[in-house]
């Protein structure tokens, strides 16, 4: 009996997909015009403030400009170009989907694993394509093998969907899952290793560590966690759903063998799109949230076994993947960076203020978390967006509060000064 895996494969050197109509788009021309203008294309940081070439970079997106959406690190909008390529191939499976879908355009995901390989640094036999982090995330946390008794270590900041995948586990199977908190803005990364390395007990399994932080933007030390948990035998697994495509890092920067991400964030990609990475050797060992052949053991397509999905989201991918080439990752991560310090110089003076993110370049880059004394992030939110049409993130907590602060590329320098403004106004 044939795998999925060898029928796509068949129908691709059948020459399946050669009858598949044209689905070319206009090839980002204002996007590769605009960088040809740069005058110095490979300094990241002169580009950042290079205001021509990002608004051309601006009019490649259709979003309402009435409204200031700065909580581009929940879900970004995609440019038109990756709209249209997905608008298309919604199309072409509509004409007969148990043919076009399944047999045109279903072998496609292929060239969409192996440049999100090449981006990634890693084999496209280590790239599962998901729905999203939660579900890449998902697939690792029920898929190991863990007994009751063992120990697994989280901290406070990691997503909230994930800490209750650990908690249904630790309710399900009598794992014992401990978090903890740390600084809302380290000094040094190297504390945020220390906090994970003091709380390592012998029966300790597994450590879940996110590369960003959702609540302020950290970026954590993924790499020497990652050493520390080899050392040990311990496994750890990478939530990198705000990381991918947000600024410049490979899988050898990490050492990771587990990583998941979204794609609908920083990469523009369809709202649903995510990738799940698996180290070839560690494939076998992980079970699929839903059930694949015995033949599939090794095969990173298990991971893909949810029965009937859309093809175009998946494959729209590609044209994201386009998009975020012309721009660079170098380029957009400086922007980023310029972004944030350009509402944060103008807000900072207010000794009510307080950044609780890092400014280091190591620390953070495009997510900034906006403490105000006094003030209830909630009533800061809905004071934005009723009367000024600004969306932001309200994070709550203990430790950790404000009001998360996420511009994209497409955000202009005008948006963030009604962002100031509107705060200021609150203020007095």
């Amino acid at each position: 009996m044939k795998t999925r895996r060898t029928f796509l494969r068949t129908l691709a050197g059948a020459g399946a997909v050669a009858t598949l109509p044209c689905l070319t788009n206009d090839a980002l021309a204002r996007v590769s015009a605009a960088r040809a203008r740069l005058a110095d294309p490979d300094d990241p940081e002169k580009v950042a403030r290079d205001e021509r070439y990002w608004r051309d970079i601006q009019s490649a997106f259709s979003i309402d400009r009435n409204l200031v959406n700065l909580n581009n690190g929940g879900v970004s909008p995609s440019p038109r170009s990756v709209q249209r390529a997905m608008q298309r191939y919604l199309d072409h499976s509509q004409a007969a989907p148990s043919y076009t879908m399944w047999r045109h355009l279903e072998p496609r995901r292929e060239t969409v694993r192996t440049r999100l390989a090449k981006h990634f640094g890693c084999d496209r036999e280590e790239i599962a394509i998901t729905r999203n982090a939660s579900e890449a995330m998902e697939t690792l946390i029920f898929g190991l093998d863990l007994k009751p008794g063992d120990h697994v270590l989280a901290c406070d900041h990691n997503y909230p969907r994930m800490l209750n995948t650990w908690r249904q586990r630790a309710r399900r199977d009598g794992i014992v899952l401990e978090t903890f908190d740390v600084a809302t803005n380290p000094d040094r990364p190297s504390d945020l290793v220390a906090a994970v390395e003091k709380r390592i007990r012998k029966n300790t399994k597994v450590i879940e560590v996110v590369h960003v932080a959702n609540r302020n933007g950290q970026i954590w030390p993924v790499r020497d966690i990652c050493r520390l948990g080899r050392a040990r035998g311990i496994t750890v697994l990478v939530d990198g759903a705000h990381a991918f495509a947000h600024f410049p890092f490979r899988r050898d920067d990490l050492e990771c063998d587990f990583y998941g991400t979204s794609l609908h964030k920083w990469l523009l990609a369809p709202h649903g799109t995510g990738f799940l990475y698996v180290k070839k050797e560690r494939i076998k060992e992980i079970w699929p949230l839903m059930a694949a052949t015995e033949a599939q053991d090794e095969d990173i397509r298990k991971f893909e076994e949810i029965g009937t999905h859309p093809a175009a989201n998946a494959l729209a991918v590609g044209e994201a993947l386009t998009f975020h080439e012309g721009i660079g990752v170098a380029n957009k991560a400086a922007r980023l960076r310029y972004l944030n310090r350009y509402w944060i110089a103008r807000l900072d003076k207010d000794p009510r203020v307080t950044i609780r993110t890092n400014d280091e370049p190591a620390q953070s880059c495009g997510l900034r978390l906006l403490h105000i004394e006094g003030v209830k992030p909630g009533d800061l939110h809905s004071h934005l967006l009723k009367n000024h049409g600004i969306i932001t993130s309200s994070i709550g907590g203990e430790t950790v509060s404000g009001n998360r602060i996420s511009p994209n590329v497409y955000t202009t320098l005008e948006e963030l000064d009604r962002f100031v403004h509107a705060v200021r106004a609150f203020l007095a």
